[in-house]
């Protein structure tokens, strides 16, 4: 019986489990980071940075999306500044 040699461009089959140093893996271990992490490092960086707003459940489901509730503050902004003009006006 005679054995058949893999040609050159056919010597590793299994290409799929090789994982390149730049691919995410499922899971890290804490060592596998050069410096120790901290948690929280970024969050005020991201608070002063950042406008998002949370709205409370209650809120959020009057609304169906986020332009209903841009639209309707802005509006309200609009009143409260009409109306009060109007109350210095008439003081």
């Amino acid at each position: 019986m005679l054995a058949v040699l893999p040609k050159e461009n056919e010597k590793c089959m299994n290409k799929d489990k090789i994982t390149k140093s730049d691919e995410l893996r499922d899971e890290y271990e804490m060592s596998d980071f050069p410096a120790p992490l901290v948690r929280g490092k970024y969050v005020e960086r991201l608070r002063e940075s950042s406008n998002v707003v949370v709205l409370k459940p209650k809120v959020a489901a009057a609304f169906p999306n986020e332009e209903a509730v841009n639209y309707a503050l802005l509006s309200l902004i609009k009143l409260a500044q009409t109306t009060t003009r109007l109350t210095d006006h008439s003081n």
